[in-house]
C-alpha cells in the first residue's frame, strides 16, 4: 500500500515508521520542513513540504495512487479539510483524521470520515483503523480464559441485528462503538456502517470467531 500522512509530529512520524516497517510506501507532508527531523535515519519514504490540503502538494505526495490518507497535523480544521479533499477529490477510501475537540469528532464521523481523539488513542489505534483485520484484545480475565476483543466484521453483516452475529459466531456482543460512543446492543440493535464490534469470547475461540465475522454471513443467517 501507499499511504500519505499529513503532519510530521510525534504521531505522524511514528505511524510513518511503523508503516514502512511493514513494507508499505509512505509520503509525509508538513508545512515546516524542520519537522522532518523527527524521522529516524534510514527513512526511505518521501517528504513533501507544503500545506496538506493543497491539491498540488498532495499530488506530489502520490495521493492519486494512495490506498490510505492520515491527517495528524496540529489543527482540527486542517486535518478535516485535508481528509475531505483526500476522500472527495481524490477518491481515497481509507481516511483517518485526528481531532483534538471530542465534540467535533462525532460530527465528522457522521460525515463518513473516521476520527481519532488524541486523548484516547495513539498511533496503534490509527493503524487499527487503517488495517482492520483480525482481533484486537482489549481485556483478559485473570485466568486468561475469556477476552473482550474488538473484531473486524465484513460489510455483509451491516443491516443485520447483533444477535445474528452471536448466533453465527458463538461470541457475545458486549457493546458497539458508534460515532465514538458506546452502545449496549439489544435483540433489535442493527449493525450500522462504521460500527466497531466488541465481543466477549473464550480465548481459544478468537481465531474461529474472527474468521467467521470477517466473511459475509451465510444465507441462512
Amino acid at each position: 500500500m501507499h499511504v500519505v500522512i499529513m503532519g510530521c509530529g510525534r504521531v505522524g512520524s511514528t505511524v510513518a515508521h511503523i508503516l514502512e516497517s511493514h513494507d508499505h510506501t509512505v509520503a509525509i507532508v508538513d508545512q515546516n520542513p524542520e519537522a522532518f527531523r523527527r524521522l529516524q535515519p534510514g527513512f526511505e519514504g518521501s517528504t513533501v513540504a507544503g500545506v496538506g490540503f493543497d491539491r498540488d502538494v498532495l499530488i506530489e505526495a502520490g495521493i492519486e495512487r494512495a490506498d490510505a490518507f492520515v491527517a495528524v497535523s496540529s489543527g482540527d480544521n486542517s486535518n478535516i479539510l485535508a481528509a475531505r479533499v483526500a476522500r472527495e477529490t481524490f477518491g481515497v477510501d481509507n481516511v483517518v483524521a485526528r481531532i483534538y475537540d471530542p465534540g467535533r469528532a462525532e460530527v465528522y464521523q457522521r460525515l463518513g470520515i473516521p476520527t481519532v481523539a488524541t486523548v484516547r488513542w495513539t498511533a496503534d489505534q490509527i493503524l487499527r483503523r487503517l488495517f482492520p483485520e483480525g482481533a484486537q484484545t482489549e481485556w483478559v480475565d485473570p485466568t486468561g480464559t475469556v477476552q473482550l476483543a474488538e473484531l473486524h466484521i465484513s460489510s455483509g453483516w451491516i443491516g443485520l441485528t447483533a444477535d445474528k452475529l452471536e448466533e453465527a459466531s458463538g461470541a457475545r456482543v458486549a457493546f458497539l462503538t458508534r460515532y465514538g460512543e458506546g452502545v449496549l446492543p439489544t435483540v433489535d440493535t442493527v449493525i450500522q456502517d462504521g460500527d466497531l464490534v466488541h465481543v466477549l469470547v473464550n480465548t481459544e475461540r478468537i481465531p474461529y470467531v474472527a474468521q467467521i465475522l470477517s466473511k459475509d454471513p451465510e444465507v441462512e443467517v
